[in-house]
């Protein structure tokens, strides 16, 4: 739109540190706007006042400043050109190549019609043994990862994307620091996978409200290959807490009454539409969506979590286990609730039952630790149990273990007879016949 047919003002009312007042007509909630050049966003509208969020912070705005209306909202210009392209929070490249061409579709659309989804089936193997085996996820499935903020959570999601049997991965990293983002880079680049990944990228030095653009761009890039090509498409965003941390600062400098723990009473509904957005579609396209939320002094009950919890279908839970030195998928803290859709079903007929007498004896093991640090003394099956758990912890839970379905399965079936019996095992004697090693 050429500037003589926008909308320009001179007159602003009030300032805040992150967002200025004017009386406006006929402007849109989530229009874009300059002030004084600097880019903003319409957030609130009451009458004629106009309340816009200044990405950049207010700092060196007068009052008489030029407020130029662009009439429309934040958007994306979709094509295959978007394949291993690295993008800022407003959708323009920041790998030094060139504009996208293509069509242009704003972001943060509704959540696809509940007619229109089909229950989600098909598996989506990370690569990673301690999700693929006790917590396999479901195309169309939403999962976070909780992980402490000292925990490699961003190599973890850099190896998924590695891994992931997708047709599609996009990355949405929120208040990344240079080596993340550069790790990121260096990772996708080197491992020769650029052209199936697309990048949206916020770092500390960018504004943090332009973090709250980053899972609309990123999902709105889903979608175009989700609905368009009929792809199987795996949405990685990290990390949620800063994403919810920016939607605080924004709350709290337009006055409005935090909520627990300083969050905005929307906390909910602002996750809700990010993660509703996972879906399977009838004709074969797929938004599966992991995000890491980050948590503070590993407190789960904080609204971030507490609120991630009830929209997602599980979680992820990452813990150093002090036994194997490694970083672990826990299996007792994690849950898959889709994970019985494709368990058996699209994986190997013994998955289930192998799942399930691995955890048992895992947690068996566990009481074998507790018996120990008090004093009492171990039997000859505890014993065995707590070897079996470090192998278990060490070649198939850990992070770093990249091993398809089948490999898992027999990894575990060996570790079953390197310790136990076939009665100790709990297993149906039809499958320990077909596979006891």
């Amino acid at each position: 739109m050429a500037k003589a047919f926008q909308k320009i003002y001179t007159e602003i009312t009030a300032i805040t540190k992150a967002t200025c007042s004017l009386k406006a007509a006929d402007v849109g909630i989530e229009e874009l706007a300059t002030v004084n050049g600097k880019l903003s966003q319409v957030v609130r509208i009451i009458g004629d006042e106009v309340t816009l969020q200044v990405f950049e912070g207010t700092e060196g705005i007068p009052t008489n400043a030029e407020v130029v209306f662009l009439g429309k909202a934040p958007s994306l210009k979709v094509s295959d050109q978007l394949c291993g392209r690295f993008f800022n929070a407003l959708g323009f490249p920041i790998d030094g190549g060139p504009e996208v061409e293509g069509r242009e579709v704003e972001i943060g659309g509704p959540s696809v019609n509940p007619v229109r989804r089909k229950q989600p089936s098909e598996l989506i193997a990370t690569g990673i043994a301690g999700i693929d085996l006790n917590n396999t996820l479901v195309s169309g499935q939403k999962i976070p990862f909780f992980a402490d903020p000292d925990q490699p959570y961003n190599q973890v999601m850099a190896n998924v994307a590695l891994r992931a049997k997708a047709d599609k991965i996009i990355l949405g990293g929120m208040g990344l620091t240079n080596d993340d983002y550069l790790y990121f880079k260096n990772v996708f680049s080197n491992a020769g996978v650029m052209e199936h990944i697309v990048s949206f990228v916020n770092t500390t030095e960018n504004p943090p409200v332009e973090r709250l653009l980053i899972p609309d761009m990123a999902l709105t890039a889903a979608e175009y290959f989700a609905v368009e090509k009929n792809e199987k498409v795996l949405v990685l965003l990290t990390d949620m807490t800063s994403y919810a941390d920016a939607l605080a600062i924004v709350s709290n400098r337009m006055d409005q009454i935090p909520s627990k723990d300083s969050m905005p009473g929307s906390l909910y509904s602002d996750l809700a539409k990010i993660y509703e957005k996972a879906v399977q579609f009838p004709e074969g396209g797929s938004i599966t969506i992991i995000a890491v939320t980050t948590l503070s002094g590993g407190d789960i009950t904080h609204a971030i979590p507490d609120n991630t919890g009830y929209i997602t279908e599980g979680q992820l839970f990452l813990r150093r286990d002090s036994d194997v030195g490694k970083v672990i998928v826990d299996p007792f803290r994690s849950l898959s609730r889709l994970k019985q859709l494709v368990q058996g079903k699209k994986t190997r007929e013994d998955h289930p039952q192998v799942m399930n007498a691995a955890v048992r004896l895992y947690a068996d093991a566990a009481n074998a630790k507790t018996k120990l640090e008090n004093g009492f003394d171990l039997t000859d099956y505890d014993q065995r149990t707590l070897d079996f758990a470090k192998e278990y912890s060490n070649d198939i839970l850990a992070i770093d273990v990249n091993i398809d379905t089948t490999e898992m399965l027999d990894r575990t079936w060996s570790l079953f007879g390197k310790y136990f019996k076939p009665d100790e095992v709990n297993i149906k004697n039809a499958l320990v016949e077909k596979y006891w090693r």
